[in-house]
């Protein structure tokens, strides 16, 4: 409602998602780069497979993670993956605001994001971007949220 009061566009893709985190990460991040509306919302669940020894995270930092890697070069675009909840995996954040700079934040903290997502690290690399979102526990349980937003070009 607040983006529509802002006279941005907003598409709710009505279909939930569901399927493997890394791919619906780079899928979302697509999606938003073609699309005409400024403000896109997905609703549904992922999954992660785990390593033998996963590190730190959960389905929507996983999202986050994985659509971070194509937004480099387009500072235009943010993505946010969280659980409704407040909560994502056994950690205290709720999901991960990805931007153009994620991924380069990541490497000055000498992370690799492709290797954190192999980890199933990926609380471990959005904290060291300082893009992890923490609200706490919110009381509803509806499904995992990613929303996206498409700024229009910076006039110069």
């Amino acid at each position: 409602m607040e983006a529509l009061q802002r006279g941005l566009t907003v598409e709710c893709v009505q279909q939930r998602f569901s399927g493997e985190a890394t791919r619906l990460g780079a899928r979302f991040a697509h999606e938003l780069l073609i699309g005409n509306t400024q403000v896109r919302v997905w609703g549904g669940e992922s999954t992660v497979s785990l390593p033998a020894l996963p590190g730190r995270g959960g389905r929507n930092q996983h999202v986050a993670l994985a659509a971070a890697r194509f937004l480099p070069g387009y500072p235009q675009l943010l993505l946010l993956a969280a659980g409704t909840d407040g909560t994502d995996g056994p950690t205290d954040a709720a999901g991960g605001l990805v931007d153009s700079e994620t991924c380069a934040r990541m490497a000055c903290a000498g992370l690799d994001p492709d290797d954190c997502l192999s980890r199933a690290d990926s609380a471990t690399a959005l904290a060291a971007a300082d893009a992890l979102v923490r609200t706490g526990p919110t009381g509803t349980n509806v499904a995992d949220l990613v929303i996206g937003l498409k700024l229009p070009p910076l006039r110069t």
